[in-house]
């Protein structure tokens, strides 16, 4: 499979405004926040989603994820070309995500879908 965007992140800090926004612009319907923390996710269809949530640090600026068969070899090559990228992570029971900057500096993740991540 080639990468496809799968995934948006939207840090806000209004995300009351935010989760607003989006539905009155897209029509997009989120979920209640997760407990513990405010993230709150849509389903786009087409093994598309959104989220919104509440950045801790004060992180601005749109988060892409980009689907792959393989994320180890991705992130390899991430590194191989130039780019860095943090190790793998866990979500338990849907699959593995990865922080990652292209050369330019800019900022995206690789999502692996896999039932089995612990």
């Amino acid at each position: 499979m080639a990468a496809r965007v799968v995934h948006l992140e939207f840090p806000a800090g209004d995300t009351d405004g935010e989760q607003s926004f989006f539905e009155s612009l897209f029509g997009w319907q989120f979920s209640q926040p997760m407990e513990g923390m405010d993230y709150r996710m849509a389903d786009l269809g087409e093994g598309q989603g959104a989220a919104i949530f509440s950045p801790e640090s004060g992180e601005r600026g749109l988060r892409i994820y980009f689907g792959v068969d393989d994320i180890d070899a991705q992130l390899a090559k991430v590194r191989e070309l130039g780019g860095e990228a943090e190790d793998k992570m866990p979500v338990p029971a849907m699959g593995w995500f990865a922080a990652c900057k292209d050369p330019a500096g800019n900022a995206f993740s690789l999502w692996q879908t896999d039932s089995s991540a612990a």
